[in-house]
């Protein structure tokens, strides 16, 4: 496991004694709120700095396939709001939340009727990375839907398991310049049998995913806060000929074009986390896209970041003591 500092392990230890309106208190900067309303105002605000948004309705791992129904029900009330506003966005979704664990099949059913009613709008589809026991599954769901002609949907890649850039090469052997990954480091603090475990490893290992992602001809949403990985990106994009600001993808052959996309790539980020950073990329012609949840599940997804990984803690405590650090 990567270690935390001893703030971030008091913080993880206190998260069971933490009074409800005290997590909520910290939440409110990096959850838009508990309804679907909280989080179009969030991106009424953050569209004037010129940043577009991916939507996550907050739960996952459900236990009844029944409960499916309400995420897919969800989904299409955030479609509806995208589109009557005019939000340049796109949906994140929890596989597990469409019951994949529970039943492949059903799941993969579930996600294959938003995904296509999402490509009745022009509208793409993240499928969040969780832990290691559906990573496989989540990867062939996206192949899947890809060779029934729904390239409207791509996946997360974690920069800390040992097999990303075998999955990198595996997904573009199948589906070519279609791959559409956000590469990141990865939440799940997973066995060192399966993952890098030191932070510089990590790290080292995230931005490999990221130059070979680019290689390969995928779409790249480069999912960092960490300056070793941006400044990493950066210069891997220079050396590959791409100029901010310009909507030209220099990769021969040039990938297609997609709608509310970069030319081949975007930088992404968390709400709330390292806002000042977002804006210099922005203002340096780099698009720049906000990871905004909302739900009513804010406390779980609070409390779960936290005890899974502690060194998010970190950012937690930075922003609480010395908020002027970290404008949103």
């Amino acid at each position: 496991m990567a270690k935390a500092g001893p703030i971030s392990r008091a913080i993880v230890a206190m998260t069971g004694v933490m009074p409800r309106w005290f997590v909520r208190y910290i939440s409110r900067r990096y959850v838009a709120g508990s309804t679907l309303d909280d989080a179009v105002r969030v991106m009424h605000r953050l569209s004037e700095q010129g940043a577009c948004f991916t939507i996550d309705v907050l739960g996952e791992e459900i236990t009844t396939l029944d409960e499916a129904t309400y995420f897919l029900e969800e989904y299409r009330r955030v479609m509806a709001q995208i589109l009557e506003h005019g939000f340049d966005a796109n949906l994140s979704i929890k596989p597990t939340a469409f019951g994949l664990l529970i039943d492949e099949t059903v799941g993969l059913e579930n996600i294959r009727t938003l995904v296509r009613e999402a490509a009745e709008h022009d509208m793409f589809v993240r499928l969040d990375m969780e832990d290691h026991r559906v990573t496989d599954a989540t990867i062939d769901v996206v192949l899947t839907l890809h060779a029934e002609g729904l390239v409207n949907v791509g996946t997360v890649l974690q920069g800390r398991l040992h097999r990303t850039l075998d999955d990198i090469d595996r997904m573009a052997g199948a589906i070519g310049v279609g791959a559409d990954h956000r590469i990141c480091k990865g939440i799940y603090l997973e066995p060192e049998s399966i993952a890098h475990t030191s932070r510089q490893a990590i790290t080292d290992a995230t931005v490999a995913s990221v130059v070979r992602g680019l290689e390969q001809g995928a779409y790249i949403g480069i999912a960092s806060h960490d300056d070793a990985v941006i400044d990493a990106s950066l210069a891997a994009l220079k050396q590959g000929g791409w100029t901010p600001g310009e909507d030209v993808d220099p990769r021969q052959p040039s990938p297609p074009e997609r709608l509310g996309k970069g030319p081949g790539y975007e930088f992404q980020m968390l709400l709330g986390v390292r806002g000042p950073l977002r804006r210099g990329l922005r203002a340096q012609g780099h698009r720049t896209r906000v990871y905004i949840p909302y739900g009513e599940k804010w406390y779980e997804y609070s409390i779960r970041r936290l005890k899974e990984n502690p060194t998010v803690a970190t950012q937690v405590a930075k922003a609480f003591l010395m908020p002027w650090t970290n404008r949103p």
